[in-house]
């Protein structure tokens, strides 16, 4: 299992954007790592959960048990296939409703596709914030899109603009991973839900991997930089007793 410092080693993110992430969990802020296949966000959820308090209830809820969480008090609750008559089948969706009665500090999924990301916003909004999960999509705007149309399979009749609003009060940090040409696995976006204007999510960039060019090699070049904006979660985090060194939003490490 990949530790917090042995992403920060292999230039999967520096130093800064692993504090930044570290405070958001520990201050219970809604995370959602998003990503293509293969591009390391189970490993990245994984390195996540290392910093949840290990007083803390967790509940997982996942397909295939990938999760390795190292805290005392988790409940792990897997899916469970149709047998050959067609019956008996456990789906996410079951489980996350079942997984509020519970009494979850935090619900980690290993990843949302389907009917479920209803029931995790919802449970999101109604106080069971710091709660993780992983989504594929190729952007952190693509992710906002791919939930909107997994809560729409939930509820068809539900307005696209209370949707939104579910997706906008829920979620908090999105955390792109991707896979590079080289092979490379980076965060190439830490971005906060700011919230909506007209009926839009608005998003904002707090880091980012700037691609510059392949080394002779074929080794991908770039930048992780601060955009120097300071999220508006910060002060929830305050609120959580935690600071960060004031210089972190404006850090610019090449890689």
């Amino acid at each position: 299992k990949l530790m917090p410092a042995d992403l920060v080693e292999k230039k999967a993110l520096t130093r800064g954007m692993m504090e930044l992430l570290e405070a958001a969990v520990k201050a219970h802020l809604n995370i959602i790592i998003i990503g293509g296949t293969g591009a390391g966000k189970t490993t990245l959820l994984n390195a996540l959960s290392f910093f949840i308090n290990p007083k803390e209830r967790i509940i997982t809820i996942e397909d295939a048990a990938e999760l390795q969480l190292k805290q005392p008090h988790v409940a792990r609750l897997e899916t469970r296939p149709p047998n050959l008559e067609g019956h008996g089948a456990v789906r996410q969706r079951e489980l996350l409703i079942n997984s509020l009665r519970m009494r979850p500090d935090r619900i980690v999924v290993g990843e949302v596709r389907g009917p479920e990301a209803l029931d995790m916003l919802q449970a999101m909004n109604t106080g069971h914030d710091g709660s993780l999960t992983t989504i594929h999509a190729n952007s952190p705007r693509d992710g906002v899109s791919r939930l909107e149309v997994m809560v729409s399979l939930a509820n068809a009749s539900m307005q696209l603009v209370s949707i939104r609003q579910q997706v906008a009060s829920a979620v908090h940090v999105l955390v792109q991973a991707a896979r590079l040409s080289d092979g490379s696995r980076r965060v190439t976006n830490i971005t906060e839900v700011t919230g909506m204007e007209g009926e839009v999510v608005t998003l904002q960039d707090i880091f980012v991997f700037e691609k510059r060019g392949l080394s002779p090699e074929g080794r991908v070049l770039g930048r992780f930089a601060a955009t120097g904006i300071r999220p508006k979660f910060y002060e929830k985090l305050l609120a959580a007793g935690i600071r960060l060194r004031p210089d972190l939003f404006d850090e610019v490490v090449e890689v």
